[in-house]
């Protein structure tokens, strides 16, 4: 008699609902772990990118104050009838609302086109103003006249260098008696008269990318070598 082995009900493939159930779960764990770790990583580069984007534009800021200052100049001659005087040379640094101001003459003026009739003299100023659009916001103003007049702290173009700044300060050495000050008059009738300092002194302050509570400093020194007035005197033998 020949044995009839009995079969057990045929298995079906596939997943039970279940199975599927963690499966979903276990992807959508790994998806959110892999979007976090990337997010993650563009926040970061984007800080990296804002910092250095921020470190080189302060310290384009700063060799451009340091360059400009190394070419300082003031002169002796001035009209003696103050109402002939339209050129007036000066070299004056002071504290204006918490942070130093400084307003000079300098050979630094460059030309835009060749064989311009142009010179290399103009007025400058570094200072701190409000922004004028966010007025909560402080910025390192550069002004520029190309001409030398009668009034070497106004007129000209104003630039903004440097946004969101927090402190600027220069620092002036005397050469005479080897100590940092914090003002300068270069001015005939002002307290170093018709002279300039050996050194600047620039630091400036602003917020942290990362953090805005921290402060980030900047500092760096301009030789001035011109630490006399000029004097363009006439021999007559």
């Amino acid at each position: 008699m020949k044995r009839v082995r009995r079969r057990g009900p045929k298995l079906l493939g596939g997943m039970t609902l279940i199975e599927a159930m963690i499966a979903i779960t276990i992807l959508s764990i790994v998806t959110t772990l892999v979007y976090g770790g990337f997010s993650q990583t563009m926040r970061n580069k984007t800080r990296v990118e804002e910092q250095s984007d921020r470190a080189h534009v302060i310290r384009v800021a700063m060799e451009r104050l340091v360059r400009e200052l190394s070419q300082a100049f003031v002169s002796v001659h001035v009209n003696p009838n103050p109402s002939l005087q339209s050129i007036l040379t000066c070299f004056h640094g002071y504290r204006h609302g918490g942070a130093s101001r400084i307003d000079f003459t300098s050979f630094s003026r460059r030309r835009l086109y060749r064989d311009a009739h142009e010179s290399d003299q103009n007025e400058l100023s570094y200072f701190i103003a409000r922004h004028p659009e966010e007025r909560d916001q402080r910025v390192l103003v550069r002004r520029e006249q190309r001409r030398i007049d009668d009034q070497p702290d106004r007129g000209g173009q104003l630039t903004i260098l440097v946004e969101d700044v927090r402190e600027f300060q220069l620092e002036y050495l005397d050469p005479q008696t080897l100590d940092w000050v914090d003002t300068w008059d270069a001015a005939p009738n002002g307290g170093q008269a018709n002279r300039l300092p050996y050194q600047v002194r620039i630091r400036l302050e602003v917020p942290g990318i990362v953090d805005p509570r921290r402060t980030e400093r900047y500092s760096t020194r301009a030789v001035v070598p011109i630490t006399w007035a000029l004097n363009h005197a006439v021999y007559n033998p």
